[in-house]
């Protein structure tokens, strides 16, 4: 809007208004004077723009759409940290306290932390954990919490025998704001399909909901989550939720929090390489574009389409052709019930 306040527009709207009869060429008293105050009075319409640009949820960012958001009455999802259980392994009456910590290995390590204590009987002693630091970073998969962190290092050796699961990173600035717009746009009074809605957003670890009102008769309600990824969260997002919204909603409500159920998507493919491509890689960016397809399906459309998979394979780099294309074993639409949600299955390229 104020891209014409330049500091040269300012300038000569100012020597104009200056006496006529004083001397204001460049180098003249009054030139130099007005010049240093032109550059500043640019930077103030500057950071008008910027002002604009804060007050409004569609361009705003970071602290200030957090400001916007609280207009509306919604707050931005803190990170959440992933629990789980260690299995510390090592002479018997070892004892294991709250706050041992393991580790992942590689680049990127990743801390935990008992949140019990135990001691070693048998062999071995099973504690519940957590990651130190809140995020999806902590979502490690079996066996890969291997390293023992601090005073225990060559007394015991550790393990995580399941998952870590429940991390999740703080929400995003683009997924704040469309819970904000989502708030303005769908007016949820009264406990109807939009509210409960918004409730499942508000968890961490909720990308999207779908509301059955009146589901399994009079009084009942069913939400159906995805999480981040637009797959179904783990249990520990699920229950957050039921808990969440059965604090919230009203009373007499019977409601039903539960996972999407996941349809694999299966790809089989005889593929023509160009020059330089290598098979695991065109397998990687298969994966990797089908995943992201699917992504775009999930809750909005129940047909996963055959001639969309042919285009991601064409647009793999290093693909010339391809040919024997099946998804799901067959040559045509994949149809998602209601409530369920495409997922990458298995990927066979040749």
């Amino acid at each position: 809007m104020y891209e014409a306040q330049t500091k040269a527009s300012i300038l000569q709207r100012m020597l104009d208004a200056s006496p006529a009869d004083i001397d204001k060429r460049q180098g003249a008293p009054t030139y130099d004077l007005l010049s240093p105050a032109s550059i500043e009075i640019g930077l103030a319409f500057i950071e008008l723009d910027n002002v604009l640009n804060f007050g409004f949820v569609d361009t705003t960012y970071g602290v200030y759409l957090d400001s916007a958001a609280s207009e509306y009455g919604v707050t931005r999802k803190a990170a959440t940290k992933s629990i789980g259980a260690l299995t510390f392994s090592g002479a018997n009456g070892t004892v294991i306290p709250i706050g041992t910590r393991a580790s992942t290995t590689g680049a990127d390590t990743v801390y935990f932390v008992t949140t019990t204590a135990g001691t070693i009987s048998g062999g071995s002693i099973t504690v519940a954990a957590e990651a130190s630091e809140a995020g999806a970073s902590g979502n490690v998969g079996i066996g890969a919490a291997n390293t023992v962190v601090g005073d225990l290092v060559g007394v015991v050796t550790v393990a995580n025998a399941f998952n870590f699961v429940g991390g999740t990173d703080a929400e995003t600035d683009d997924e704040l704001r469309a819970r904000v717009l989502e708030r303005a746009r769908r007016p949820a009074t009264s406990g109807n399909a939009a509210q409960y809605r918004q409730w499942a957003l508000e968890v961490a670890g909720v990308s999207d909901a779908k509301v059955y009102p009146i589901w399994a008769g009079a009084g009942t309600v069913k939400v159906v989550l995805l999480d981040a990824d637009k797959t179904a969260p783990d249990s520990a997002v699920v229950t957050a939720a039921a808990t969440y919204i059965s604090s919230v909603c009203p009373i007499g409500a019977t409601v039903t929090v539960a996972a999407a159920t996941e349809v694999a998507i299966n790809v089989s493919v005889d593929v023509t390489l160009g020059s330089g491509a290598t098979l695991p890689a065109v397998k990687t960016g298969i994966e990797a574009g089908v995943r992201e397809y699917l992504k775009t399906l999930a809750f909005t459309d129940a047909t996963v389409r055959y001639a969309r998979i042919a285009n991601v394979i064409l647009d793999v780099p290093g693909v010339v052709d391809y040919a024997s294309l099946t998804v799901n074993s067959g040559t045509g639409n994949v149809v998602i019930a209601d409530g369920s949600v495409a997922v990458l299955g298995t990927v066979v390229a040749t």
